[in-house]
């Protein structure tokens, strides 16, 4: 978690469970978003050598392959997220 979102227990007192859930969640969110907005720009960088009306065939393979191999990374890390997130949910309950 962000330090910028950890909340000392003598400045605003306690946090309630489920806001400090949803701040993590949003922080999640931005992090993916940020994310995107990395591969889109490696994709174009990469696979761009100049732009035109239309893409040829090298270009369009080359964002595809891209594409799909960001899927991938991004649908394995949000399975990582969510088993992490159900293991602290699940430690939290048994506390």
């Amino acid at each position: 978690m962000d330090s910028s979102l950890s909340f000392s227990s003598g400045g605003l007192g306690s946090v309630d469970p489920q806001l400090q859930h949803f701040m993590e969640a949003e922080t999640q969110k931005q992090r993916f978003q940020q994310l995107v907005h990395q591969m889109t720009e490696v994709c174009w960088e990469k696979c761009m050598n100049k732009p035109g009306p239309k893409l040829d065939t090298r270009t369009e393979a080359c964002f595809v392959n891209c594409v799909e191999r960001f899927i991938d990374t991004s649908q394995f890390i949000l399975n990582r997220l969510e088993q992490k997130s159900k293991s602290v949910f699940s430690e939290s309950l048994s506390d």
